[in-house]
C-alpha cells in the first residue's frame, strides 16, 4: 500500500522522484492549477504554455511529463489534467481530485516517491487526493511471477510514497482527512483483492475464513454459518444456489457495535464466488469474468471493517450470502421449489436468477434484528448493465425518502448511480402457480423485477435499498481515474458514507 504523508515542504527542494501538478482545461488553453504556483515560478510563469506546445489540453485523464527546472531536487515534473477550469471563487471538486491524483498515481508506478502538488485549499481536498492516489496506485499481482525477474515480467511495483504538498500535518483536520482516506481506500483495495481472485482459490469457506481473520484484528464479532448449520436453520435460498457446488455454502454475520451508538445499519452482499448459471447454464463467453460475482458481499465486508476502522457511532451488521453456482447431479433445477429462511416458497425457474435467492435469506436473516435501514449490494442483473451502463449503478428502495438519501450518499463520494423505481405491475409477473413466488418475472425491466422480488423478504416497517452494481463492479476495459482493470470495489465507498451520515444523524 503507498504511503501518505501530509508536507509543508516548498516543491522545489523536496527530494522524490517526481513533482505532481494539477492543469485544468480553460476557455483559451491549459491552464495551471492552484498548488503548482512554485513550479510556474520556476518555468517563469510559462509552464501553461509549455505544456500546451507538448499537447496538454488539461483534459481530464491526460497525463504530461516534462523535466523539472534547474534547481529542482525532482528529475521529473507530471502535470495531469483536472478537466474543465471551474467558476471563479470555486474549487476543484473532490472527484475531479481523486480522478487526477489516481491517474497521476498510476503514471508513477515502479516510482519510489512522488510530491503532489495538486489544488488543496481544505482537509477534505486532501483527503480526496489521498484516496485518489491509493486507489489509483492499486495493482494486484498476488498471481504474477515473482523474483529478479518480475519486474520486468510482471511489470512495476506501486508507488511507495506520495507526500501532499500544502497539507497541514499538525491540523487535526487534515490529518483525520488522511487517516479516513487511508482506511476506507485500503478496505476497498482488500474488496479489490478478493473480487479478483480466482474462484478456485476464494470458495465460500475461503472467503469465510478472510472475514473471520478481519474479524479478529478489528474488534468485530463475526458469526458463520455452515452447510449444516444453515439446514437447521432452514436457509432454502442459500442452501438451493450452493446444493450443485463441492464447495459448501456460507451465511457469515459480521457485526461492529458503537457504545455510543444510537442507530443500527444492515448491509447484505451477494457472495456467490463462482456463477456459471447452473443447470440454467450460462452461454459461452459469459462465464470468464463470474468469479466477480460476489462484489456485492466483498463490498459489504470491507464497508464493516472500515466502520470499525473508523470508529464510527452507528451499529453496523455485515450479512455475507456466499455460495457457488455450479451444475451437477445434486443442483437446483429449473421447476424446483425451495422454502426460504422467512418460510416463504419461491418457485426457480431460472437457476441462473441464483443472486436473488442467497439475498432473501440474508434480507430475512438481517430483518429479524430490525435495524434503522437495511441496504443490499449485488451484482444482480444484466437489464441494469442494459439500462445503465458499465460505470452506473442502480438504487432501488422502498422508501424514496431512503433512496435519495443513499444516491446523495454516493454523489457525495464519487461513485455513480441513479435511482430506479419499482413499479407495482411487474410484481404479478412473478406469481406462481405452484409456490408463494416465482424467482423471475417479466423480462423487460430485468432488473426492477429483481427489486421487487428483495422487496418480499424485508421486514416490514425497515427502510431498505437495494444496490444492483452489476455494471460497474468489474471493469473489462482499460483503467480510467483511480478506477483499475478488473474488480472496482464499487459500493464501499457508499455504503461507508451512508454509516457515517446515520452517525452523524444527517441521513434523513
Amino acid at each position: 500500500m503507498t504511503a501518505l504523508t501530509l508536507s509543508t515542504a516548498a516543491a522545489p527542494g523536496l527530494r522524490a522522484d517526481a513533482i505532481v501538478i494539477g492543469v485544468a482545461k480553460g476557455a483559451k488553453g491549459p491552464v495551471v492549477a492552484p498548488g503548482a504556483e512554485a513550479v510556474d515560478k520556476a518555468y517563469d510563469g510559462r509552464l501553461a504554455g509549455v505544456l500546451e506546445t507538448l499537447g496538454a489540453s488539461g483534459a481530464e485523464g491526460e497525463v504530461t511529463k516534462l523535466p523539472a527546472p534547474s534547481g529542482f531536487k525532482a528529475p521529473v515534473v507530471v502535470a495531469v489534467g483536472l478537466g474543465a477550469e471551474p467558476e471563479k471563487d470555486a474549487g476543484f471538486d473532490a472527484e475531479a481530485l481523486r480522478r487526477a491524483a489516481g491517474v497521476a498515481a498510476r503514471a508513477l508506478a515502479g516510482s519510489k516517491k512522488a510530491a503532489f502538488a495538486l489544488p488543496i485549499a481544505e482537509a477534505a481536498d486532501a483527503g480526496a487526493v489521498g484516496e485518489g492516489v491509493l486507489l489509483g496506485a492499486y495493482s494486484f499481482d498476488a498471481y504474477k511471477e515473482t523474483g529478479k525477474d518480475a519486474k520486468a515480467k510482471s511489470g512495476k511495483a506501486p508507488l511507495a510514497e506520495a507526500a501532499l504538498l500544502g497539507g497541514k500535518p499538525r491540523d487535526k483536520a487534515y490529518k483525520a482527512a488522511i487517516e479516513r482516506a487511508a482506511a476506507v481506500s485500503e478496505e476497498l483495495n482488500r474488496a479489490r483483492d478478493l473480487i479478483n481472485t480466482p474462484p478456485n482459490d476464494l470458495n465460500p469457506e475461503a472467503f469465510a475464513a478472510v472475514a473471520q481473520a478481519a474479524a479478529k484484528e478489528h474488534g468485530i464479532k463475526v458469526q458463520v454459518l455452515d452447510e449444516k448449520a444453515l439446514t437447521k436453520g432452514g436457509y432454502g435460498g442459500i442452501l438451493g444456489v450452493g446444493a450443485g457446488s463441492a464447495a459448501g455454502p456460507r451465511l457469515v454475520k459480521l457485526s461492529y457495535t458503537s457504545s455510543k451508538a444510537t442507530k443500527s445499519l444492515a448491509f447484505v452482499g451477494k457472495g456467490i464466488t463462482y456463477d456459471s448459471g447452473g443447470i440454467s447454464l450460462k452461454p459461452a463467453g459469459h462465464n470468464e469474468t463470474m468469479k466477480c460475482d460476489m462484489a456485492g458481499a466483498a463490498a459489504v465486508f470491507a464497508a464493516v471493517v472500515a466502520a470499525a476502522r473508523l470508529g464510527l457511532e452507528v451499529n453496523v451488521t455485515g450479512w455475507l450470502a456466499l455460495a457457488e453456482n455450479m451444475p451437477s447431479g445434486s443442483a437446483t433445477r429449473p421447476g424446483d421449489v425451495l422454502r426460504m429462511y422467512s418460510g416463504k416458497t419461491v418457485e426457480v425457474l431460472n437457476t441462473d436468477a441464483e443472486g436473488r435467492l442467497v439475498l432473501a435469506d440474508a434480507l430475512w436473516a438481517a430483518s429479524q434484528e430490525k435495524p434503522d435501514a437495511i441496504i443490499d449490494v449485488a451484482t444482480l442483473t444484466g437489464a441494469m448493465m442494459l439500462a445503465l451502463g458499465s460505470r452506473t449503478y442502480g438504487i432501488m428502495a422502498n422508501d424514496d425518502a431512503f433512496r435519495a438519501a443513499v444516491h446523495e450518499a454516493s454523489e457525495e463520494v464519487g461513485e455513480p448511480a441513479w435511482p430506479m423505481p419499482l413499479p407495482e405491475h411487474l410484481r404479478k409477473g412473478m406469481d406462481s402457480a405452484t409456490a408463494d413466488i416465482a424467482n423471475m418475472g417479466e423480462r423487460m425491466g430485468g432488473g426492477l423485477v429483481a427489486g421487487l422480488f428483495l422487496r418480499e423478504f424485508v421486514g416490514e416497517g425497515i427502510a431498505w435499498a437495494h444496490l444492483d452494481i452489476a455494471g460497474p463492479a468489474f471493469n473489462e476495459g482499460g483503467p480510467f481515474g483511480y478506477t483499475p482493470k478488473g474488480g472496482t470495489g464499487t459500493a464501499v465507498r457508499t455504503l461507508v458514507r451512508v454509516a457515517e451520515r446515520v452517525a452523524l444523524g444527517d441521513l434523513g
